[in-house]
């Protein structure tokens, strides 16, 4: 969800004021083929608490 967020906020449909956390360093660090990458993969099978 932070990679869906920060992705957003890279391509300028969301402002970058409004990411918090992991997603506000993502869209820093990472360019936005690794952001469409870390976007696309299917959460369906993970768990949702480590």
């Amino acid at each position: 969800m932070a990679a869906g967020a920060a992705l957003s906020a890279k391509r300028g449909e969301r402002k970058k004021t409004s990411l918090k956390g992991a997603s506000k360093e993502m869209e820093k660090s990472m360019s936005e083929g690794e952001l469409r990458d870390l976007a696309k993969t299917d959460r369906k099978k993970l768990p949702t608490k480590k």
